[in-house]
């Protein structure tokens, strides 16, 4: 091998990046020192970008395809280097090749339980998690601002600080929705676009994007549940006496079934058919006798009249007696305003009806002698 060919083997002229992991973001092509061929072929993937960056400055940024590194194809890297037309040499720059795939599958949880005001039940703590997805979409600013000169950047080291900003968003989004906590459930795919777009600024700032995420529960502390769960049972049970009822007959005669409970089996039965038979003793609707009748109730008060006015071929109302009473006072409605009321044969004057006519005071006679 001539010294020459040597030294073009010292140089790389093949540059391309195949990842085989499912955490990496972002991975630094290891040159070893070997400098980069001018006019070395440049492979991008699908779903990969790559940076250059050049003396610790931020240099061109190539999307998917195949490029020969030339003057004509790093505008940024030329400007640099002050390059002329056709330059032949081997440069040294750095190379980051960066994921652009979605990254899915990502967890997010609350530490610590959310407090909140429910509508029905007051001041309640909410847990929740779920997942998201999160994606590159600037390169360049997320290797500034995050990666830095990482040489192998993985999904677990930005996973955290998102999660956060999730779990942060999320507290604000669900104190302000005012949804009840029995109806979050029916919710939970809107307060997730919420969740989303309420963090897009923030990651945008950092080159990412939220393009999913998902919230799989929102739960209650342990007492908080079991309270509900007694609620609902409660609720399923229906008459709490009916109910007993039926569970001591149950019981009743599970206890006659179970030949190992031998004595006690049938002190259980023999005590539970005694209070059986005094439940049915007693008056009442299981009881021998019947129940007083109870009495009817009372019948509904009247429906109160309600009163339309017409005035200049116009017609306003419904008003009550009350507010009829209040435009008397004020001197809106006279006796010779019309008005009408259902069941009344057509309109009538104010004053020619005789529920109306006691709201216009009565002038008294003259005083004798007068």
């Amino acid at each position: 091998m001539g010294i020459f060919d040597f030294l073009t083997g010292e140089f790389i002229d093949v540059i391309h990046w195949v990842d085989d992991t499912r955490d990496t973001m972002v991975w630094r092509f290891e040159r070893e020192g070997h400098e980069i061929k001018y006019g070395a072929k440049l492979t991008v993937r699908e779903g990969q970008a790559a940076v250059f960056v050049h003396e610790g400055q931020l240099a061109d940024v190539f999307t998917p395809g195949l490029y020969m590194l030339e003057t004509n194809n790093m505008p940024i890297m030329t400007t640099l280097q002050h390059w002329d037309h056709g330059f032949q040499s081997p440069f040294k720059s750095e190379i980051y090749f960066v994921s652009t795939t979605r990254f899915t599958d990502q967890k997010w949880g609350t530490k610590n339980p959310i407090i909140c005001r429910d509508p029905e039940f007051g001041p309640v703590r909410l847990r929740a998690y779920g997942t998201y997805a999160v994606r590159v979409t600037d390169p360049a600013r997320f290797l500034v601002e995050i990666v830095g000169t990482d040489g192998e950047f993985t999904m677990d080291e930005i996973g955290f600080q998102i999660r956060n900003i999730i779990v942060q968003e999320f507290s604000r989004v669900v104190a302000a929705s005012g949804i009840p906590v029995l109806d979050m459930a029916a919710n939970t795919a809107d307060l997730g676009k919420l969740v989303a777009s309420a963090i897009s600024e923030t990651v945008a700032g950092y080159g990412l994007t939220i393009p999913e995420l998902y919230i799989e529960n929102i739960s209650l502390p342990p007492a908080v549940e079991a309270a509900l769960d007694k609620r609902t049972s409660m609720g399923i049970a229906g008459d709490l006496g009916k109910f007993t009822q039926y569970s001591a007959a149950e019981a009743m005669t599970a206890a006659a079934q179970n030949p190992a409970g031998g004595g006690m089996a049938a002190g259980l039965g023999a005590g539970m058919g005694l209070a059986m038979a005094q439940q049915m003793a007693r008056p009442g609707p299981w009881g021998a006798a019947p129940a007083a009748a109870a009495p009817p109730p009372p019948p509904p008060p009247p429906a109160e009249h309600v009163w339309h006015i017409a005035e200049n071929g116009q017609t306003s109302g419904p008003y009550s007696r009350a507010r009829l009473g209040r435009m008397v006072t004020e001197g809106s409605l006279t006796r010779d305003t019309s008005v009408w009321t259902e069941g009344q044969d057509g309109w009538l004057k104010a004053g020619d009806v005789r529920d109306l006519a006691r709201l216009f005071p009565v002038m008294p006679p003259p005083p004798p002698g007068a």
